[in-house]
């Protein structure tokens, strides 16, 4: 009897032996896990989780499921129409069932398996939602608007600085061509000192949120509406609410076109301008414009009509010597056509977010900052958020970079934040 057999029963020894056969058997691996044949080793891809991915969020991730370093692996909705649908959208793409579904985002956060997350709820969400992801470890994707007011903002630039972690706002226009080379004209002096910077809102309004008809509530599988609510104020359930893009904010301030639109243009101009702080003085609109004021004169001005037809979510900058203005055609139009000189710009209609998300899982590798940064993003909703309670209060608003509040102004500064439902803080 072997010394092995000794110190093993016969049955164990066995299974022991068995056991290293296989072990030393030849091993066939697949060319993908390697990543031949144009794929990505899985070692080297980017593992996803989506959030609240709605009509927008479904788009988002299919920009994300085109790029091959990228592995999406978890779904959370208060829907259980949306879990069921992006889990089998997932499904088609890769040939199986294992994308998971969650109905609580702090499940899907606490997989240690998952490196970045996309957020596409709705705006009420979007800071909550990042904050958390933040602090979980995972760098984030997400959409706009990214804050619910002045607070969330510099709370949201704040976090990410203090974690470290990678964050984009869906401000995808920063990573299309055109609008790109329109804003290097005005940062690198190409159109004179700068003077005025123009954005399109889509709609000057300021509206308050608020109840519509109560019906019966789905159950809870179905439909999370307190989930849904999060850190809103409560108001009873209405299927109308649960589709609508810009359904905001507890008892505050909805943002309308300055916040939705303006989130896109707001941020080009403020590229523009240098991703300075934003202005420091906000009037009630005149004559269709809302003027408003950087701290070295140049006008950040809204206004609806004017423009050039280029398309959707039209910038015009404007130097002493020179002016571009640009829209969603892909399209610019510039003062002289020494602008162009020795430049070909490409020309991408629409608003396409594939670029975007590039940037972002580039910079999630490399460790970067991406173009549409939490600093970036906290400058710009300043300014919509400032500019929208300049357009509330119908009246003119000066605003402090420096201790973040309105000079001498009670009522505009009560509108810097809200309360949050409990048990939700950031």
């Amino acid at each position: 009897m072997s010394t092995v057999e000794k110190v093993l029963p016969r049955r164990q020894f066995l299974k022991v032996t068995a056991a290293a056969a296989v072990v030393m058997a030849p091993t066939i691996i697949p060319s993908s896990a390697l990543g031949r044949d144009g794929t990505v080793a899985p070692s080297e891809r980017i593992v996803i989780g989506g959030i609240g991915l709605g009509n927008r969020g479904t788009y988002d991730l299919g920009c994300f499921l085109e790029q091959k370093d990228v592995q999406f692996v978890a779904v959370c909705d208060v829907k259980e129409t949306r879990r069921i649908a992006i889990k089998k959208l997932v499904g088609e793409k890769y040939g199986t069932d294992q994308c998971a579904t969650y109905r609580d985002f702090r499940e899907l956060l606490d997989r240690n398996d998952i490196d970045a997350v996309l957020i596409a709820t709705g705006p009420n969400w979007h800071a909550t939602v990042a904050m958390a992801a933040a602090r979980a470890g995972k760098d984030m994707y997400c959409e706009k608007p990214v804050t619910k007011n002045i607070a969330q903002s510099l709370i949201l630039a704040e976090t990410m600085r203090r974690t470290g972690r990678v964050f984009q706002a869906g401000t995808q226009r920063r990573n299309l061509p055109h609008f790109s080379f329109a804003c290097e004209l005005a940062r690198s002096g190409k159109l004179g000192k700068l003077t005025k910077v123009y954005a399109h809102p889509a709609g000057m309004q300021s509206m308050m949120s608020g109840w519509l008809i109560p019906e019966v509530e789905p159950a809870k599988d179905l439909v999370d509406w307190d989930m849904y609510l999060g850190p809103a104020a409560w108001r009873p359930f209405n299927a109308k609410m649960l589709d609508g893009f810009n359904f905001e904010k507890g008892g505050g301030l909805v943002g309308g076109g300055v916040l939705e639109w303006g989130s896109h243009c707001v941020d080009l101009c403020q590229w523009a301008v240098g991703d300075c702080p934003p202005p420091v003085e906000y009037n009630a609109p005149t004559n269709g414009e809302l003027v408003a004021r950087y701290e070295n004169g140049t006008e950040l001005i809204f206004r609806e009509t004017g423009w050039i037809p280029l398309g959707s979510c039209p910038v015009r900058f404007e130097g002493e010597t020179g002016w571009v203005e640009a829209g969603d055609s892909g399209k610019i139009v510039l003062s002289s056509p020494q602008l162009l000189t020795g430049r070909t710009v490409e020309a991408i209609d629409g608003y396409p977010a594939t670029y975007h998300v590039r940037d972002f899982l580039d910079s999630v590798k490399t460790r970067s900052q991406p173009k549409g940064n939490a600093d970036a993003a906290c400058n710009a909703h300043i300014a919509c958020h400032a500019a929208n309670i300049a357009l509330h209060l119908g009246r003119t608003v000066k605003y402090d970079n420096t201790t973040h509040e309105f000079i001498d102004d009670e009522q505009a500064n009560r509108l810097r934040s809200e309360a949050l439902r409990e048990p939700w803080r950031l």
